[in-house]
């Protein structure tokens, strides 16, 4: 039980697990192997996908990273890794599709990107993005406008992880006015990246803001986690019943 159902003696907890086999597809994670920081060998993403495969999924969009300082991976080093990922789900005879996007970071070689390369997307032109943990970038709203000149439909991943907005729910409001879309990572309900992030994914659930529920998954402990804890919070199943996610139609 988290701080706050502590403080305020109430539990988010049902006894019984919601099913995530309603929601037919994962759109955000980290299975191509030894590319960014997710799955680091071909056994830890077929061990990985099997789990989502075990809780009912019917396919997994995996979305590696892409930032200029970091995670440098192109469309052709994510769609050769998707093939080999491919390769190995067939020899273990796993049954889910997989296809792949990517979580682009919003720095200061984005521009360039968006101008001069095709982006991978999933779904119908959804385009998933990050942004800095520490502050926004000042020309945000600038690049939602040029990725829907562009014809693609901007997707923020995670909304509920950024502190600098738990105090300004607005920004979400505007955001959603201006057309982008809002992923939540499942896990963010468990309090896994603190009491604050549950607490504002309750919110934006309660206001019916989200449009994708994704498990950003990267690691087992955050399967285990899924299983564990997350499918029992009372907002993931309402969050799933409520008929609003996206998930099902891709």
């Amino acid at each position: 039980m988290s701080f706050l159902s502590k403080l305020f003696g109430k539990s988010t907890k049902t006894s019984e697990a919601a099913d995530l086999a309603v929601l037919k597809c994962d759109v955000h994670s980290h299975f191509i192997p030894g590319i960014d920081d997710g799955a680091q060998t071909m056994e830890d993403s077929v061990a990985l996908i099997r789990e989502f495969y075990n809780l009912g999924y019917k396919k997994v969009i995996t979305t590696p990273h892409i930032l200029s300082d970091g995670y440098k991976n192109t469309p052709e080093i994510i769609l050769g890794g998707l093939e080999k990922v491919r390769v190995a789900l067939k020899h273990e005879n796993i049954p889910i599709q997989i296809e792949a996007a990517a979580e682009y970071y919003i720095d200061f070689d984005f521009d360039r990107k968006l101008e001069q390369e095709k982006l991978l997307t999933f779904g119908k032109n959804y385009l998933l993005f990050e942004v800095s943990y520490l502050n926004p970038p000042d020309n945000l709203e600038t690049i939602i406008f040029k990725l829907q000149m562009s014809g693609y439909k901007p997707v923020l991943a995670h909304p509920e992880r950024y502190n600098f907005w738990h105090n300004k729910f607005e920004k979400y409001e505007s955001l959603k006015e201006k057309g982008v879309l809002l992923q939540m990572n499942i896990n963010s309900l468990t309090g896994y990246y603190g009491d604050e992030t549950k607490k504002i994914s309750e919110q934006l659930i309660e206001k019916n803001m989200i449009d994708f529920l994704g498990s950003d998954c990267h690691r087992m402990d955050h399967v285990n986690l899924i299983k564990g804890e997350a499918v029992y919070e009372k907002a993931l199943q309402k969050l799933i019943e409520s008929g609003k996610l996206l998930n099902s139609t891709l």
